[in-house]
């Protein structure tokens, strides 16, 4: 198993594809994430700290909340467009 890698690194171990990364949110970051039907793999982030990141810049929760469904979830941008992940507790 691989040590934990940065969000540029793990772009960097498949320079095959082209998995975008969203600017100002590489700590938001968790993994590439691989899916049947998609065309490629695509960085994942964690939906709940992107709101915060976008709650930490200014915005109230309900402003980052629509933000990010309209302009970030809610862009495609080709096939490596990164996908948005929704943790569960254990």
């Amino acid at each position: 198993m691989n040590s934990k890698l940065t969000i540029d690194e793990l772009a960097d171990k498949y320079p095959e594809f082209d998995m975008l990364k969203m600017d100002g949110f590489d700590e938001c970051a968790i993994c590439v994430m691989w899916t049947y039907g998609r065309e490629q793999p695509v960085i994942a982030y964690d939906r709940e700290k992107v709101i915060k990141q976008l709650m930490n810049d200014g915005m109230s929760y309900d402003d980052s909340n629509e933000y990010h469904e309209f302009n970030q979830s809610g862009a495609y941008m080709g096939p490596g467009t990164p996908c948005f992940i929704e943790t569960c507790s254990k």
